[in-house]
């Protein structure tokens, strides 16, 4: 995923000040046939650098004690170039920012392919959308961030508009006490009531915005005929509390710290998005 325009820009600024700063200070000239300074820098070049000119001291940097000499010829090609040329540099952000995240890209689908079992199949986690789907989305939530809340009707729209997808929620709560609380009742409401009471449930959860309290999750149990006494020893089980542990340990090896994250067969998607992007990444693994 790309960065949003205000990142780019700001990683572009730094980028141009460094790069400025550093092919500045380099030194060892290199041949005229050249097709421009840029293309003489190597990394050995980098080794020795000099007392910094105007435009770096006025960006803060400080000349190094006991280095030698900078080529003056060189540096001014160099910041003749750069101000000819200032889209070199965001043309650099660019190719590093696809490298970037082409070497995560490739790093995640390792992972999940490794931790495969245990995001598609691990037999306590709910699973709707349809269960014979093509595609499948495994997504961690908590029900006290706002940003799962935002992505909540977005899966349901993807659900709505592509009946091929399999979706899986994993409970993940970060977010504190309440999270944890609205986590351990919605898995004691699954392995009591079933997937039904858990689908409502867990939207209820979703759209409640104010505190998670014993009280209010009493009134949701209530409401699917569930006895809230069985539901609150349920939560304290041994059996909760692995499966919370469970998630975690999964998260962790996915190198999961968010939410909401989602995983959409091989590829990782860290934060929210809209539906449509979620159905062009479905498109596209079907293609």
């Amino acid at each position: 995923m790309t960065l949003p325009l205000t990142d780019t820009a700001l990683i572009g600024s730094c980028l141009a000040a460094s790069a400025l700063g550093l092919l500045v200070l380099t030194s060892g000239g290199g041949s005229s046939t050249a097709s421009s300074p840029v293309a003489q820098i190597t990394a050995e070049q980098t080794e020795t650098v000099g007392a910094a000119p105007d435009i770096l001291a006025d960006l803060g940097a400080a000349p190094l004690a006991g280095v030698q000499a900078v080529d003056a010829e060189f540096g001014a090609q160099v910041r003749a170039y750069l101000l000819q040329n200032p889209e070199v540099i965001f043309e650099a952000v660019a190719a590093y920012e696809q490298r970037t995240a082409e070497a995560q890209g490739d790093m995640d689908r390792a992972i999940l392919e490794a931790n495969a079992d245990a995001l598609f199949n691990d037999g306590h986690s709910w699973v709707g959308g349809n269960p014979q789907g093509d595609i499948t989305l495994v997504e961690f939530i908590d029900y006290r961030c706002g940003f799962c809340k935002r992505a909540h009707d977005e899966v349901a729209a993807l659900l709505e508009a592509d009946g091929g997808i399999r979706l899986i929620l994993k409970e993940f709560p970060i977010l504190g006490p309440e999270s944890e609380l609205a986590s351990r009742f919605a898995v004691a409401s699954l392995r009591l009531g079933g997937d039904d009471v858990y689908a409502v449930l867990q939207d209820r959860l979703m759209r409640h915005d104010d505190a998670i309290t014993l009280e209010f999750l009493e009134e949701l149990a209530g409401g699917e005929g569930l006895d809230f006494a069985a539901v609150a020893a349920e939560m304290e089980s041994d059996a909760v509390t692995d499966i919370l542990m469970e998630n975690r340990a999964l998260a962790q090896r996915l190198q999961i710290s968010g939410t909401p994250t989602f995983v959409m067969e091989t590829e990782m998607i860290r934060g929210f998005v809209p539906a449509e992007a979620l159905i062009d990444i479905a498109e596209s693994l079907r293609d």
